[in-house]
């Protein structure tokens, strides 16, 4: 029986890059279920064969949008009504592991691999939310965050 992620979530992506990175995340949004994803600005969108080979049909079961920009998402997310989050590292984000939310709508935004989020995006969050890291680069790829954050969220008041 096919159990369904209690959470609604859409996730953001703000100017990523890479799209083995893209394809990572649909594959991941596939996995949680009952997931959207938001390409903001310089993503690429399918259909692209450099999404295909690590989303492996995932493009075909998550639903998605384009926005030319990030604060386009960020304002149909809040019309929503969803709880918007952040995933960054600065001086006032919470860690993953402390939050807790009762929220049944929720806006995951993940930023470019160099950059991290844009100042839009962090002035606009509800909050930011960061995984504890404790190595010397303190830095992990987004698509690996993208399932850190996406799995922790989706498990919360199950």
């Amino acid at each position: 029986m096919l159990k369904k992620n209690k959470i609604e979530i859409v996730v953001v992506l703000d100017n990523i890059r890479s799209m083995h990175n893209i394809g990572s995340i649909f594959r991941t949004c596939d996995a949680i279920g009952n997931c959207k994803i938001h390409l903001c600005g310089i993503c690429a969108t399918p259909p692209n064969k450099n999404i295909y080979k690590t989303a492996l049909g995932a493009t075909n079961s998550v639903n998605w949008q384009y926005f030319k920009t990030i604060k386009e998402s960020i304002q149909k997310l809040k019309e929503e009504e969803y709880e918007v989050l952040g995933i960054e590292q600065t001086n006032t984000s919470l860690s993953l592991n402390e939050f807790h939310t009762d929220s049944k709508k929720i806006g995951l935004i993940f930023g470019n691999e160099i950059k991290g989020l844009s100042k839009y995006a962090i002035n606009n969050a509800s909050s930011l939310i960061e995984i504890n890291q404790y190595g010397i680069k303190k830095s992990m790829n987004v698509s690996v965050v993208a399932g850190i954050v996406l799995w922790t969220i989706s498990n919360i008041n199950t």
